[in-house]
C-alpha cells in the first residue's frame, strides 16, 4: 500500500518539542532576540546572531536549562 506525500504530510506532527520552544521563548523574553535551536540526542545546539549574545547566554546557561527542563549539554554557536 502506497501513501501519497499529501497523506503523509497530513498525518505529520509539526509542533516543536517543548525544549526548543522553551529555549526560544527564554531568549526572546530575556534578550529580545531570535535564535535557532537544534535538538540532538545528547545535547542542544543554540545558534545566535552575535558573540555578545552568546557570551550573555553563557552566563545564564543554568537558567536556560531550567527553562527547557533538561539536563542535556547546551552548546552555543554564533552564525
Amino acid at each position: 500500500m502506497s501513501d501519497s506525500i499529501a497523506d503523509l504530510l497530513a498525518r505529520k506532527d509539526f509542533d516543536e518539542p517543548s525544549e526548543i520552544k522553551a529555549i526560544k521563548d527564554f531568549i526572546r523574553t530575556t534578550f529580545d532576540e531570535d535564535c535557532e535551536v537544534l535538538l540532538r540526542e545528547r545535547d542542544i545546539v543554540v545558534t545566535v546572531a552575535s558573540s555578545s549574545l552568546a557570551n550573555a547566554l553563557r552566563l545564564k546557561i543554568n537558567g536556560l536549562r531550567q527553562a527547557a527542563k533538561t539536563k542535556k549539554r547546551v552548546i552555543l554557536r554564533i552564525r
